[in-house]
């Protein structure tokens, strides 16, 4: 590969230059070619990646666990009341103990501190599988879904409908890092960590992104090239669940919104999906979603990801 990322961590999107996200996306299409096409590649054979869930997972369990095992690796489900961390032992000391045990650790938490302090303290790569400030590897994924459909991520336009959550935050360094125009529409009050939007708006002045915060879905998806959208409530506020359904009920991706868009515009949602609320079936499940192409590729990405660091 043209630049060495071995023994790289990967916490956050912003952290990444713009030739190494273009590494790992171009390194995805290779290993989805190769797996499309039968072929076996163990370059991570002998190699163990340790998994932390403090957070329940689907798609991050499924696809690095599976990923680790086709690249000819072992992987570890490390969850909650696996590991000393409940009892009083320090992220430090676990990162310690960990990494003379493994070739790589994947963590999927709250705190994104958490993750900081891990990879500060361990020797071996850490990948952020998830924090409640950012989501890095869906992101890198989503990339590469849109690259698929549309071949080029340069001067594209994804509107963000929902939670300034961190799928907002990643998409935000993640669109500002390839050169796309990322518009993040909340309610008021709900918009994007500003420590975050004003990071991104560094990137994206180096790149020709734009960066803007709206709250009007129907001024925001006007031109868009990509509309995004993800649940409503995040874990974790689960008791701010029937407040959230009032304050952005307007906030809704149905068809009526589609319309404002470009007509070839793509649907994308990061899953799991609460149908009827913040997405209809009519838009998941029609002819402009790609929701389940970017639940794919979260496997190829993250599998090019732990080749390329581990």
């Amino acid at each position: 590969m043209a630049i060495t990322m071995k023994g790289k961590d990967l916490v956050s999107i912003h952290d990444l230059s713009r030739e190494e996200t273009e590494q790992i996306l171009d390194t995805a299409h290779i290993l989805k070619m190769k797996h499309k096409l039968g072929e076996i590649y163990h370059p991570l054979k002998g190699k163990a990646l340790g998994m932390i869930f403090q957070k329940s997972s689907t798609r991050t369990r499924v696809s690095f666990e599976v990923g680790m095992w086709q690249l000819g690796g072992y992987a570890l489900f490390l969850g909650a009341n696996d590991l000393q961390l409940n009892r009083g032992e320090t992220i430090a000391d676990t990162a310690r103990n960990l990494s003379r045990y493994l070739d790589g650790i994947m963590i999927r938490t709250f705190a994104h501190q958490d993750v900081i302090e891990l990879a500060e303290s361990s020797s071996v790569p850490v990948i952020n599988g998830l924090t409640d400030l950012l989501h890095p590897c869906q992101v890198l994924a989503d990339l590469f879904t849109i690259r698929e459909k549309k071949n080029n991520l340069i001067g594209l336009k994804l509107a963000y409908i929902g939670d300034g959550n961190n799928m907002a935050h990643s998409l935000m360094f993640g669109g500002a890092k390839m050169g796309m125009h990322i518009v993040i529409c909340s309610p008021s009050g709900f918009e994007p960590d500003p420590e975050v939007t004003r990071l991104s708006k560094l990137d994206a002045a180096k790149s020709g992104a734009t960066i803007t915060i709206k709250n009007d879905p129907a001024e925001a998806v006007q031109a868009a090239d990509v509309i995004y959208t993800d649940v409503w409530t995040s874990m974790g506020m689960e008791t701010e669940y029937e407040q959230r359904l009032k304050t952005f009920s307007r906030f809704q991706v149905n068809g009526a919104l589609l319309e404002k868009a470009k007509e070839d515009v793509l649907v994308m949602h990061c899953l799991p999906a609460h149908r009827g609320e913040e997405i209809t079936d009519e838009v998941i499940d029609g002819p402009h979603s790609i929701v389940f192409d970017q639940a794919e590729n979260r496997l190829h990405v993250q599998k090019a990801i732990m080749a390329l660091i581990m």
